[in-house]
């Protein structure tokens, strides 16, 4: 394997999670893959989702929760099986579909209902193709996508899995055509291994609740989880404030857990949550020193009305510029309307594709 530590991007993971806050609302969720079949064999998924009111004194009332359990072929990323809670028979018609691109529009076709109310198993269904696509980093970390260039193969050629990289130049910030990572493949044929640090417990000691719970990671293990939390004003007529976390993270065969891609995002939007007024993000950890070049890409959705970031952002933020993680955590504020609703005491707007 070749790790290129010179190279690598922030690495100051966040060492704890946010206190709650009295008069906020906080959605919280997580998606782990594990390979109980070998780092070649089946993906099995494990998603769960809740929603979690701060009252006075800080006190906690779950106002949701959702669990999605799924089977991904290894191979083909193919789907095998899905069980959610509340079940969803009509979800029963992915199976064979590919957890990939046009996933999220299959789900959609479904179960419209759940994409239309921002539920929480619509948020699970939403990061499910990107949770499998980042859990082969346990497949490269492992080494076993470390096949260096034969010599037979001309200079800016590479075998397999490091062509397919190749093939989507530019995609992001972190694969830009002239940054450290397309440009150790073209030259060595080998796809550079990141390797982030040591992941902090995100739990606090003084507060049980401030996750939903999740059972420990296995060896070769990734979970993907996203912290939510939307603030009430203490004035009316003042913006909502948005505070969100995202993080990546990979179980070694050791037991040591590390931090993969790591964001915050801050901002504040409208009393009636529908529209973004000002958000920054900030990189945590992230693989290569090109990647927060995709930081400034965040503030392009002030402005824009939340029940649209979930189209807009993946339609407008492309390219070099950007970050698919970042955006999938810019796309993740969709939910906030629904969210500033349950806050104010307001029913839910109503709301189709956008």
């Amino acid at each position: 394997m070749l790790f290129l530590p010179e190279a690598s991007g922030p690495s100051r993971p966040v060492p704890t999670t946010a206190e709650r806050i009295p008069g906020s609302v906080r959605r919280t969720s997580s998606v782990d893959t594990t390979r109980p079949d070998g780092l070649l064999g089946d993906l099995v998924v494990t998603a769960r989702a809740r929603d979690l009111r701060t009252g006075p004194g800080r006190s906690p009332v779950v106002s949701g929760e959702a669990e999605l359990s799924a089977r991904i072929d290894g191979t083909t990323r193919q789907l095998v099986s899905i069980t959610t809670s509340p079940p969803v028979p009509e979800l029963d018609r992915l199976i064979g579909s590919t957890v990939g691109p046009g996933f999220r529009s299959r789900a959609t076709a479904c179960c419209p209902e759940e994409r239309d109310g921002s539920t929480l198993l619509h948020l699970l269904l939403d990061d499910l193709p990107g949770a499998t696509l980042v859990s082969g980093y346990a497949v490269q970390r492992a080494g076993v996508l470390a096949r260096p260039r034969s010599p037979e193969l001309p200079p800016g050629e590479a075998p397999g899995p490091a062509r397919m990289v190749m093939a989507q130049d530019d995609l992001c910030a972190g694969w830009a055509h002239d940054g450290t990572m397309m440009v150790t493949i073209r030259s060595t044929g080998e796809i550079p291994v990141p390797a982030g640090p040591p992941a902090p417990a995100p739990a606090r000691r003084d507060d049980s609740v401030a996750w939903h719970t999740m059972e420990p990671l296995g060896p070769h293990a990734m979970r993907r989880r996203r912290r939510l939390d939307v603030v009430a004003p203490g004035v009316p007529d003042d913006p909502y404030l948005l505070d969100a976390h995202f993080r990546d993270s990979h179980m070694n065969e050791g037991g040591a857990e590390s931090v993969v891609h790591e964001y915050t995002v801050t901002g504040s939007v409208d009393g009636t949550g529908s529209t973004v007024l000002d958000i920054s993000a900030e990189a945590h950890v992230l693989p290569w020193m090109e990647c927060p070049g995709a930081l400034a890409s965040a503030g392009r959705i002030a402005g824009m009305r939340t029940g649209e970031l979930r189209t807009r952002v993946r339609r407008e933020l492309t390219g070099a510029s950007t970050c698919t993680h970042l955006n999938d955590t810019l796309r993740s504020l969709g939910d906030v309307e629904v969210l500033v609703a349950e806050l104010s005491g307001h029913a839910p707007p109503a709301r189709g594709f956008r």
